[in-house]
């Protein structure tokens, strides 16, 4: 893996992009390989073009649904119908979410200590618009899928840094965050690695008290509450210092996540 140099990232992908990952677990047991070929026969029944999804793709969703074949096949199901609509040309130009990309928000650089990609989001600077939903979502799957893509063999989830440096009430944005926060769980299931809450302020916790309800069980186990006063440490016990941002101390740039050079992106055909 390519570990970076300043001002981009060259990050190696996975065969297939977004859904990639055929090494994601060659271990598995002979139980949960005829569990993966009753969900392949249910979704290829019903879509016969998810022929082409492999089957790193549908272990995820089975795991996701702890090997219950049904819901693991509904969950996929969903998925890709949400795919098709959402994501139609298999992934979003950025002249679609031109608005987001200007208020530099989001930025990716750099592995944690598993190989994870990192990204680092300033909430900061984050202002909530009725009329901007759409959008806000798009971003973010336009982060979720850039940062599957950029994932090495073997590896397919990705770390997050939430930033709340500045976040004030007009930031606050419940609507925005719960939408997100479906987002990720429905449909990037066995994504997350971490996310890492940082520099929040007080009123967070009003926040915190709303959205957190929506949070599923296996989300609320990767997020970690960042104390103030550990603030480095806790990040250098993932993160190595060279992988690190340098606005957290760390030696390694910080990259707006479009600036991110992640080798045959844009996909070139939607699966």
């Amino acid at each position: 893996m390519d570990r970076l140099s300043s001002g981009q990232t060259t990050c190696y992908s996975v065969e297939k992009l977004i859904d990639g990952g055929s090494n994601f677990d060659n271990s598995i047991s002979d139980a949960v390989r005829t569990k993966l070929r009753l969900m392949r026969d249910i979704i290829e029944k019903e879509d016969p073009s998810s022929k082409i999804i492999d089957d790193a793709t549908l272990q995820r969703f089975l795991y996701a649904r702890e090997l219950n074949v049904e819901k693991a096949s509904e969950m996929f199901a969903k998925y890709r119908k949400w795919r098709q609509s959402f994501v139609p040309l298999g992934y979003i130009p950025e002249t679609m979410i031109c608005d987001e990309l200007m208020k530099n928000s989001a930025y990716m650089q750099g592995f944690d200590k598993r190989g994870r990609p990192i990204a680092v989001i300033l909430l900061g600077r984050h202002i909530p618009c009725r009329k901007t939903i759409e959008n806000l979502k798009r971003h973010y799957v336009y982060i979720f899928d850039k940062m599957s893509a950029s994932s090495s063999r073997g590896q397919t989830k990705f770390t997050i840094i939430a930033d709340f440096d500045g976040w004030t009430y007009k930031n606050v944005d419940i609507r925005g965050a719960i939408a997100v926060l479906e987002i990720l769980q429905d449909y990037y299931p066995e994504r997350l690695g971490k996310v890492y809450l940082i520099q929040r302020p007080y009123i967070f916790w009003a926040a915190w008290k709303i959205v957190s309800p929506f949070i599923d069980k296996v989300t609320r186990e990767k997020i970690v509450f960042v104390e103030d006063k550990h603030f480095k440490e806790t990040l250098l016990n993932d993160i190595d210092e060279s992988q690190l941002p340098e606005i957290y101390g760390g030696k390694l740039p910080i990259v707006k996540v479009q600036d991110c050079v992640v080798p045959n992106w844009p996909p070139v055909t939607s699966t």
